[in-house]
């Protein structure tokens, strides 16, 4: 099982620093938490996000694969619907390439009316059109269509898809899937057999809403207002453009058990049981851990990553 770290780059204005230097910090945290042992460096996608959400994560991805040596390079995910196959096949095969053959490549249905209007694309069948967008990465690939190809004779591709649905489509294709639980592990297999895939084949992994400190109380007292931020962003997001209902706004109270829900700040020790609670009888292969929430402070930041690197890293790799 590999432990790793997922970037999105947002940059929200409260606590804004200049676009360049403000990527130009996060490949170096990429590339010292590449050096410190971290088993991922994962990227992610978002569009029209006032704060700068990371819109083009495979362009990131080969920024930091040129930056690094032994982390995986993932993406968490990225949206094939806005995308034409080929041109996805490229890109993953260029990072492929440049990162030695470490790609990971998650890919998901996106949820955000606006950004499938940004890029003119219908926003009916989005989990259907993703799942054969992969298929056509794979033919082109496989019939070597386009060039150059991956390193990687068979790339990873992992389906971050939600819902006892979701899963199963992630198994019917013969993907990872990116949710690490039980309830839907059952759905996933089947899929896995429905496609005619061996079930021992199947592995899962994901994103896990918990950060690291060595006092996890002061800590979030000066995270509460990032984790508000992300919240409400993602809250707003989920319905603009569409006829969902607007979810209530969090306001950034470090004493909100409502905020709590959303993530957990824990000393490794903490983090290690949980970790052990989670993954126990599940072919975990990736557990994703945010690096920054929405433009924390680059002190929190540097500690989650060392206390990662050097304490849960040699826990369970």
């Amino acid at each position: 099982m590999r432990i790793g770290l997922l970037f999105d780059l947002r940059n929200p204005a409260q606590w804004e620093r200049p676009w360049a230097d403000h990527y130009a910090r996060t490949l170096e945290f990429c590339e010292e938490a590449d050096r410190l042992g971290i088993g991922g460096l994962w990227f992610t996608e978002h569009h029209r996000f006032e704060d700068g959400y990371l819109p083009q994560p495979l362009t990131f991805a080969a920024a930091a694969a040129a930056r690094t040596r032994q982390a995986r390079i993932g993406t968490s995910v990225v949206i094939p619907a806005l995308r034409h196959p080929a041109l996805l096949a490229e890109e993953a095969a260029v990072v492929d390439l440049i990162s030695g053959g470490r790609l990971e490549l998650g890919i998901g249905a996106g949820y955000r009316v606006p950004e499938f209007q940004l890029f003119d694309v219908p926003y009916e069948r989005r989990v259907t059109r993703a799942g054969e967008a992969v298929a056509e990465v794979r033919r082109l690939w496989r019939e070597r269509t386009v060039t150059p190809l991956p390193l990687q004779a068979d790339v990873p591709v992992w389906g971050g898809f939600y819902g006892p649905r979701g899963a199963r489509l992630a198994g019917r294709l013969g993907m990872g899937h990116l949710h690490v639980s039980r309830s839907l592990f059952a759905e996933y297999t089947a899929g896995l057999e429905e496609g005619g895939h061996d079930a021992g084949t199947a592995r899962v992994g994901g994103l896990v809403p918990l950060v690291l400190a060595d006092d996890p109380e002061a800590a979030w007292v000066r995270i509460a207002p990032h984790l508000a931020h992300q919240k409400n962003t993602y809250r707003r997001g989920w319905s603009e453009g569409s006829d969902r209902p607007e979810l209530p706004w969090l306001e950034p109270d470090p004493e909100s058990p409502e905020l709590r829900k959303f993530l957990r700040v824990l000393t490794p020790e903490q983090a290690a049981a949980e970790i052990r609670t989670m993954t126990r009888d599940l072919p975990v292969a990736h557990l994703i851990f945010w690096a920054s929430i929405a433009g924390m402070p680059d002190d929190l930041v540097v500690r989650n990553m060392e206390l990662f690197t050097g304490e849960i890293v040699p826990l369970f790799s």
